[in-house]
């Protein structure tokens, strides 16, 4: 009976009800849609920041983070990868060595970050391999081949063709040294990357600085940046019989947010922005719903009054009104989460793209159109909070109601 009350209610200012309502729904509509774009945009951030070089996740020496010595190094790092790219069934992980070296060409002389690559699985790891701008990528074969970024090599005045020279320390602190051929130069897009990274070949690298079967860490990329707790889990096992079969080997397993956690800070930031702007937009769906419900209420007292007066309690009347708002809270969000959510799905399948970014994205080698991301969380948790907030926003009204009396409410002009 109630509900038959709150819904002819409603009808009786379609106007004013609708108004309400499309507003509940611009607001659902402009959530549902902004929080999924805005978790597509993340996505492709961390992917874009990841992808280049450092990789979702890196199994590394616990010690390694903190003090990125040449000496603490995985053994047996072969085998070991192998058995993590069995276990996760990807191709995607890669082993790197790391050594501070001082690169030395007819003129010049610079410092660098040496890195040893497998060029056959870096190219899953890394999209150093996509962004060569001049020669070529290395190759599993290279022996005295480099990659230089593009800083680095201007610099330097290589081009591809020209010889430098290495020279650094291996892991026992003894001279290293060697002459290789320039075959590639990259642009990552990234100044401090193209400013510091050369790469050679894994096995090369190995041979030069004396860690047979020996490196710094293993690059870890999985499907999904943001859950990659399975992979975490399926490879624990193997580091539990690491640390039983050799304790020396102290070996940790560390994702994305640690490696770089400034990307992790600028998404906290952002969000912290997006939540301020969200809630301005709820507050202000949240002010037009009290101002429909106490208009509302102002214009039918003498009604409540002759309510009263049969018999009706002001908490009735106070559930009445608090349900003619749950019911055009309610409307606005299966129309708010409809609309947003076939927009979210278009832009799903096709991405969304603006002027300038195709450039921008093959210069960079990036993807070329932002994909929403979509969830239940995104879809629901923005349009409960604007049906909450709207719940809310009438008490001011039911506080109006619980006040009257009936002759009070009858006198009323």
């Amino acid at each position: 009976m109630i509900l038959t009350f709150a819904w002819r209610n409603l009808w009786r200012h379609k106007t004013r009800t609708w108004l309400t309502i499309s507003a509940m729904v611009f607001s659902n509509v402009l959530l549902v849609f902004m929080f999924s774009l805005q978790s597509g945009t993340y996505n492709m951030m961390i992917n874009n920041s990841l992808d280049v070089f450092s990789g979702h996740l890196q199994l590394q020496d616990r010690r390694y983070l903190d003090q990125p010595k040449q000496r603490y190094d995985i053994n047996h790092v072969s085998q070991l990868a192998m058995q993590i790219r069995q276990a996760l069934s990807s191709d995607a992980v890669s082993i790197r060595g790391s050594a501070f070296s001082l690169l030395s060409s007819e003129s010049r002389s610079f410092g660098a970050q040496v890195i040893g690559v497998q060029p056959a699985f870096d190219q899953y790891t890394s999209t150093i391999s996509g962004v060569v701008k001049q020669g070529r990528y290395l190759t599993s074969s290279d022996t005295d081949a480099i990659i230089l970024g593009r800083i680095l090599a201007k610099n330097l005045k290589l081009t591809v063709g020209d010889t430098v020279t290495l020279l650094g320390s291996d892991r026992e602190g003894s001279i290293a040294a060697g002459v290789v051929t320039v075959v590639g130069i990259f642009s990552s897009g990234m100044p401090a990357l193209d400013r510091n990274i050369a790469q050679i070949s894994l096995p090369y690298f190995q041979s030069l600085f004396y860690s047979e079967n020996r490196a710094n860490y293993i690059v870890i990329k999985t499907a999904d940046p943001l859950a990659l707790s399975h992979a975490k889990n399926i490879i624990a096992p193997l580091l539990d019989a690491i640390a039983t079969k050799d304790p020396q080997q102290q070996l940790v397993l560390r994702d994305w947010d640690a490696l770089q956690p400034g990307i992790k800070q600028a998404i906290q930031a952002d969000i912290g922005g997006a939540i301020f702007m969200y809630f301005i937009l709820i507050l202000l769906v949240s002010f037009s719903v009290m101002n429909t419900q106490l208009m509302s209420v102002l214009e039918r007292t003498r009604e409540f009054g002759t309510m009263m007066a049969l018999g009706l309690r002001p908490s009735n009347i106070s559930r009445l009104i608090m349900l003619e708002t749950s019911v055009m809270a309610l409307i606005g969000l299966v129309l708010g989460v409809a609309i947003g959510m076939a927009i979210t799905v278009y832009l799903y399948f096709n991405g969304l793209t603006y002027e300038g970014m195709e450039e921008m994205t093959e210069k960079f080698n990036m993807a070329d159109r932002i994909y929403p991301q979509i969830s239940l969380f995104g879809a629901f948790a923005g349009p409960l909070v604007v049906m909450l907030f709207s719940c809310f926003a009438t008490l001011y009204p039911v506080w109006k109601i619980r006040r009257l009396t009936a002759l009070n409410a009858m006198r009323a002009v």
